[in-house]
């Protein structure tokens, strides 16, 4: 007797197929929250290395959120050079959203 594979009954179907889905949909928005947290914390360096108007009101919301984002990563560097310093503080946090978020992401996917 041979052991054949046979289809799951009607009543089943599509199921795995809504999991994955699913899957898919989470990962995507674990790794979108960990992209624009990194984006947030990317621009921020950029409009201060390039001393934009910090009296503009975007630039502000940016500093904000970068400022938040980055909170318990402040003064881990304390070099002289202030660019450096000020790029490592937050370029730190920045890389491990995205580490974390899409290692995350690729943990949802394959479970």
């Amino acid at each position: 007797m041979s052991h054949t594979h046979e289809p799951a009954p009607p009543s089943h179907r599509g199921t795995n197929t809504h999991d994955e889905s699913a899957s898919k949909r989470t990962a995507l928005i674990v790794r979108t929250i960990a992209d624009i947290a990194a984006a947030f914390l990317g621009l921020w360096i950029v409009l201060y290395l390039l001393e934009a108007n910090q009296a503009n009101v975007f630039v502000q919301f940016v500093e904000g959120m970068a400022g938040w984002l980055a909170g318990w990563s402040q003064d881990i560097f304390t070099m002289e050079n202030e660019h450096v310093r000020f790029a490592l503080n937050y370029g730190l946090p920045a890389v491990v959203y995205l580490f974390i978020g899409h290692g995350i992401a690729a943990k949802i996917r394959r479970g």
